[in-house]
């Protein structure tokens, strides 16, 4: 029956630590593993984990290419509630009313509709993307939502 107080770790799991600089007889004494002379063997010795020995280091080579860009990235044209306020109840906004419209530049990039402003009317709103504020304004003014194209395909 295993008791805590003769609970003890696996056979071999803990070992001592290495006591440098207790005698030769230790194999550990004299220099204490450090070899002679030199920058390393001092107390507080060492070079800069990024030193190169001198050379122009890589971290100064380099030091314009910051960052990476991220070839996968979704940039969307973002459109608030707000601003489809203007149009007939029950009219259909896709995209490209709202480059008719003037609200996105063109239609080349996926649309996503955010919450700001409010809406009074009910309209079929098509877009890629919707936030949760805005898809909720949407449906409580009697309007519907369709999520189209690359957002769709993802979930």
């Amino acid at each position: 029956m295993v008791m805590q107080n003769n609970i003890a770790p696996a056979e071999g799991s803990k070992r001592k630590r290495k006591r440098v600089g207790r005698g030769i007889g230790s194999g550990h004494g004299t220099y204490s593993c450090r070899g002679l002379k030199g920058q390393k063997s001092r107390s507080g010795g060492g070079v800069r984990p990024y030193f190169e020995g001198g050379q122009l280091p890589l971290v100064q080579r380099l030091s314009t290419k910051r960052g990476f860009v991220n070839v996968f990235k979704i940039t969307y044209a973002v459109v608030n509630v707000g601003s489809l306020n203007v149009l007939e109840p029950g009219e259909v906004v896709d995209k490209a009313k709202l480059v008719q419209m003037g609200l996105i530049k063109s239609a080349g990039k996926p649309v996503k509709i955010l919450g700001g402003g409010e809406i009074d009317r009910g309209l079929v709103v098509k877009a890629e993307r919707f936030s949760s504020v805005a898809k909720n304004k949407i449906e409580a003014s009697g309007g519907t939502v369709e999520e189209a194209g690359i957002a769709a395909k993802a979930r």
